[in-house]
């Protein structure tokens, strides 16, 4: 049951954030150097545990009801890390100094949203299983 179209989208959830947030930088300084998020622990740690979600979720096809609590649970972890994200956005400046270098946000704060649109996804698809599950139970 791995093929079903909700584990291609948690599969696309964990691409989003598990492997992307190593490619794109989440902003750029002044200076020129570009922050991933390997730099702060907070970002670390909910990044790792919205990857693991996204692992196990995927693995515990055969409970639907249970795989929709940890989509809901991946999804508030995605929303906590974006306010982070958006806190930190609010305080770069994005101002340029009078050597006229720019700090820019980068792609890599838009991932929390990516994976939350994923996984409402896949919870939407998970639903419509139940639901079909629930219609034949009742056919017997």
């Amino acid at each position: 049951m791995i093929q079903r179209i909700q584990s291609v989208y948690m599969f696309a959830a964990l691409i989003a954030s598990g492997v992307l947030p190593f490619v794109f930088p989440l902003w750029v300084t002044k200076s020129g150097m570009e922050y991933y998020f390997m730099l702060n622990l907070a970002f670390v740690v909910l990044f790792s545990f919205s990857t693991t979600l996204c692992i196990i979720s995927i693995f515990t096809y055969k409970k639907r009801q249970k795989q929709f609590v940890m989509n809901r649970l991946n999804i508030l972890l995605n929303l906590i890390l974006l306010g982070l994200f958006i806190y930190q956005s609010l305080n770069l400046s994005g101002e340029t100094d009078p050597e006229k270098v720019v700090s820019e946000k980068g792609i890599g704060m838009f991932l929390p949203i990516i994976s939350i649109v994923f996984l409402s996804l896949a919870n939407r698809a998970v639903k419509k299983d139940e639901d079909l599950v629930k219609s034949v139970d009742r056919l017997r």
